[in-house]
């Protein structure tokens, strides 16, 4: 069973992702794998933002409509 992590935790693991690519030391492979991460991460949270977006819209049309 797979639990859906919040947008909150995803930009928190986002933000940890570029502190490790800021490290001037980190080998090229280590940074291209994080840097995957980070932009699967990333664009994991932006759906979450979308969706929210979406659920809104249609909250406010249904609200108009009472």
């Amino acid at each position: 069973m797979s639990e859906e992590i919040s947008f909150e935790d995803k930009l928190k693991k986002a933000k940890e992702i570029l502190e490790k690519l800021s490290d001037p030391s980190i080998a090229l492979k280590d940074a291209m794998k994080e840097y995957k991460k980070g932009v699967s991460i990333l664009n994991d949270a932006t759906k979450m933002i979308e969706d929210a977006k979406l659920e809104y819209e249609k909250l406010q049309i249904e609200e108009e409509k009472v």
